[in-house]
């Protein structure tokens, strides 16, 4: 409020260049989640299942949410006890590393369920 007006007077370029400076140090300390997927069959074989759970843990200790489903196709449908219990073993095996983030339900002819990594200490 001096009289007469004071104003400053800058280089636009070191200024934008500063900007941009502080806009990629804030992204750089955002973390993104990604949300991987893993399927499964109703009738996954115990190596195939192990193979899988694996690799989910993986990314679930990358920080990674993981989408599970069991895929149902023709006939395999019926045998949706078989896809529950599937999910349930996974969810058992990986219970050290991974949280349930939403409970499992019937989308269409898959079954599914979406982990989320634990918060470690």
């Amino acid at each position: 409020m001096a009289d007469p007006p004071v104003c400053k007077v800058m280089d636009f370029g070191k200024y934008r260049y500063e900007q941009k400076k502080k806009e990629k140090e804030s992204r750089k300390r955002q973390h993104s989640t990604q949300m991987k997927a893993v399927r499964f069959r109703p009738r996954t074989d115990t190596h195939d299942f192990e193979f899988k759970a694996k690799h989910a843990r993986g990314f679930l200790s990358a920080g990674n949410k993981v989408r599970v489903y069991v895929q149902f196709r023709g006939r395999d449908i019926i045998f949706k006890d078989h896809g529950r219990l599937v999910l349930a073993r996974l969810i058992k095996e990986l219970e050290d590393v991974a949280k349930v983030d939403t409970a499992i339900r019937m989308e269409d002819r898959r079954m599914t369920i979406i982990l989320a990594p634990r918060k470690t200490k």
